[in-house]
């Protein structure tokens, strides 16, 4: 458990540090996320990038685990 919420932290710390490059990334504009802007209302579901970030992560965890 210790491992890893350092594990964890350590990783909100990188991210931190590389976020001026990492909002550069086009998540949150990739095909297959939903956007309906009408007058008075923007509704966002971001539904690509979900998958994305989902895999990413699923990779990731299964790569820590081996």
């Amino acid at each position: 458990m210790n491992r890893t919420l350092l594990l964890i932290g350590l990783c909100c710390i990188v991210v931190a540090l590389l976020w001026p490059w990492l909002r550069q990334v086009p998540l949150g504009r990739l095909p297959g996320d939903i956007v309906i802007v009408r007058e008075n209302f923007r509704f966002y579901f971001p539904l690509g990038s979900s998958i994305v970030i989902s895999v990413v992560l699923s990779l990731l965890i299964w790569l820590f685990r081996r």
